[in-house]
C-alpha cells in the first residue's frame, strides 16, 4: 500500500517533470523501462526541499559514528521542515506540536529557523480554542483537541519562543504568544486533579521499552512539564514586562512542583532541591546499570537522559548509551544503514513506523554543547554570554563545534595530544563574555579550572 505515489509516463527524448502541488519524501525510485545501459548516475536529479535558512552551527569529531549521527539530524531537519517543522516528509507531513518543541533547540543551534517559527507561532496561537487547549497538530481542521494534545505536546507554545529568545535575543515570538501562554496556564492548571496533578491526553512517546520495562505514567511527565511550562511562562511574562501574569504564573509554577514532590520526582527540570539530586542521581546510574547501560526512555526522556549525565560528571557514559552499535541506541541505527533519523529504535529487523522523524535530534544539542563545550546564553538573560565547558570523552581523539550568534561566532575545538594532555582552542567574537570550565579531573597549565572567555589555545592536563 502506498502513502503516497507520483506516476510519471516519459515521452520520448530528454524529460523534465516537476511535481506541482506536493512534495515526496524519499530514499529510492524505482524506475522502469530502461536499459541497463541507461541505468547510470545521471539518468535522475532531484530536487532537495526545505524552508530557506542557513547555517548557524556544526560539529564534527574522531568517530565516525558520531559525525554521521550530526549529519542525519541535519538531513531530517531539513526535510522535515517545509514552511513549518512537520514530523516526516514521507508520510503524514503534519505540524505535530511535541516533534518541534523537542527539536528545536538543536534546530536553532545548527540553522536560522526563526523566521517560520514565527509564522508558525501565528498559527498555533490562531489554534487555540475558546477553553484555552491546543491541538496536537498545527495547521488542524479540527482535529487533534480529543486525542493527540496534553502538556508535553502544548509545550511548544512556550518552547519555541523561550528557545528563541535564549539563542537570538529577540522577544518578538513571546510577545506573538503572550496572551495565548496566559490563557493556556489559566487551562492547564483548571486541568488538575485533586492531589494537584495532571494527567491528560499525549504523554511520552516511542518508549524504547527495554527488556521489558514500561512507559512513564502520564500523570508524572504531564505534571513534570506543565510545572516547566508555569516556568517558562513565568520568565517570559516577566521578560516582557506583564507583572500580573508573571506573577500568576510564578504562583502556579511553585503550587505545582510543591504537588509534585508530595507524589513523584525528576532530576532534569528542578524538582529535586540541591540537596536531593546526588542520591537521585544515584537511582538513575542504577536504573541504567540494570539495562545494561542502554537507552531505556520515550522521547521527553531521551531530549534530557544525556544532558542530565553529562552535567553530574557521566558524560562518557551518555557517548557509550548513544554510540553504541547494539540494540536500542542510535549507533544501532547507522549500523543498520539509517541515512535519517527514525521514528522509533525497533529490535533487530523489527518493523519502523517512520523512517525519517526529527524529535530524537536533540543528541546534535548534546555533541555541540556537552562534547564541544559550546553553551549559548545558558540562563537566557545574556545573549552576549556564552560559556566554554567541554567533555574530554575518553573514546574521542578530538572535537570541534561552531556556532553563529546575533552577537559574532564562536568556534571551539579540543585535540588529545598526550596520554593526560590536551589541547583547546576557541575563537570567540569580541562582543561575547563568558567563562571556560574545566571537566572533573582536568586543569589548565597554570593550575585553574577555569578562566574567562577569550579568543586563544589552551594546554589543559589531567590531574
Amino acid at each position: 500500500e502506498f502513502v503516497q505515489k507520483s506516476e510519471y509516463t516519459c515521452k520520448s527524448g530528454y524529460q523534465t517533470h516537476t511535481p506541482s502541488f506536493i512534495f515526496n519524501g524519499f530514499r529510492y525510485v524505482y524506475v522502469e523501462g530502461i536499459t541497463e545501459e541507461q541505468a547510470t548516475e545521471d539518468l535522475l536529479t532531484y530536487m532537495c526541499l526545505s524552508s530557506d535558512f542557513s547555517d548557524c552551527g556544526n560539529f564534527s569529531c574522531s568517530d565516525e559514528t558520531v559525525n554521521k549521527l550530526q549529519e542525519i539530524t541535519r538531513r531530517s531537519d531539513r526535510s522535515c521542515f517545509v514552511y513549518f517543522p512537520n514530523d516526516c516528509p514521507q508520510r503524514e507531513k503534519n505540524g505535530w506540536t511535541a516533534d518541534a518543541a523537542l527539536s528545536c533547540e538543536h534546530t536553532l543551534l545548527n540553522f536560522k529557523p526563526e523566521k517560520s517559527y514565527i509564522e508558525w507561532l501565528r498559527n498555533i496561537v490562531y489554534a487555540q480554542n475558546e477553553a484555552g487547549a491546543f491541538p496536537g497538530i498545527v495547521p488542524t481542521g479540527g482535529w487533534g483537541f480529543s486525542w493527540g494534545n496534553g502538556p508535553a505536546w502544548d509545550q511548544v507554545l512556550l518552547e519555541l519562543p523561550y528557545r528563541i529568545y535564549q539563542y537570538r535575543g529577540t522577544t518578538e515570538a513571546i510577545e506573538i504568544c503572550a496572551p495565548a501562554i496566559y490563557r493556556y496556564i489559566l487551562y492547564i492548571n483548571s486541568r488538575r486533579d485533586t492531589d494537584g496533578l495532571i494527567a491528560i491526553g499525549l504523554g511520552d512517546w516511542c518508549h524504547i521499552g527495554y527488556n521489558g520495562s514500561k512507559q512513564a505514567p502520564l500523570i508524572l511527565t504531564d505534571s513534570i512539564i506543565s510545572m516547566e511550562i508555569f516556568r517558562k511562562a513565568a520568565f517570559m511574562l516577566k521578560v516582557i514586562g506583564d507583572q500580573k501574569a508573571y506573577k500568576t504564573a510564578e504562583n502556579l509554577y511553585g503550587s505545582m512542583r510543591e504537588s509534585i514532590r508530595n507524589k513523584a520526582m525528576a532530576i532534569f527540570y528542578g524538582v529535586f532541591d540541591e540537596s536531593e539530586k546526588s542520591a537521585a542521581l544515584k537511582v538513575l546510574l542504577n536504573q541504567i546499570t540494570a539495562a545494561d547501560n542502554h537507552m531505556d526512555v520515550g522521547v521527553l526522556g531521551g531530549r534530557i537522559l544525556f544532558h542530565v549525565l553529562s552535567e553530574n560528571g557521566e558524560a562518557d557514559l551518555a557517548y557509550e548509551m548513544i554510540t553504541r552499535p547494539d540494540f536500542p541506541s542510535y549507533g544501532n541505527w547507522i549500523k543498520r544503514g539509517a541515512t535519517t533519523l527514525w521514528e522509533d529504535f525497533p529490535v533487530e529487523g523489527g518493523y519502523v513506523h517512520s523512517l525519517n522523524h526529527h524529535f530524537w535530534g536533540d543528541i546534535s544539542h548534546w555533541f555541540i554543547s556537552a562534547i564541544a563545550g559550546i553553551c549559548v546564553n545558558p540562563n537566557a538573560d545574556d545573549i552576549t554570554y556564552f560559556e566554554v565547558k567541554p567533555n574530554f570523552v575518553e573514546k574521542l581523539q578530538n572535537a570541534s563545534a561552531w556556532h553563529d550568534a546575533p552577537c559574532g561566532k564562536i568556534s571551539v575545538s579540543w585535540e588529545r595530544t598526550g596520554e593526560n594532555t590536551v589541547e583547546l582552542a576557541i575563537e570567540a567574537s569580541k562582543a561575547m563574555h563568558g567563562k571556560i570550565v574545566l571537566p572533573e579531573g582536568y586543569k589548565f597549565a597554570d593550575g585553574s579550572t577555569s578562566k574567562i572567555l577569550t579568543s586563544g589555545n589552551f594546554s589543559l592536563s589531567a590531574s
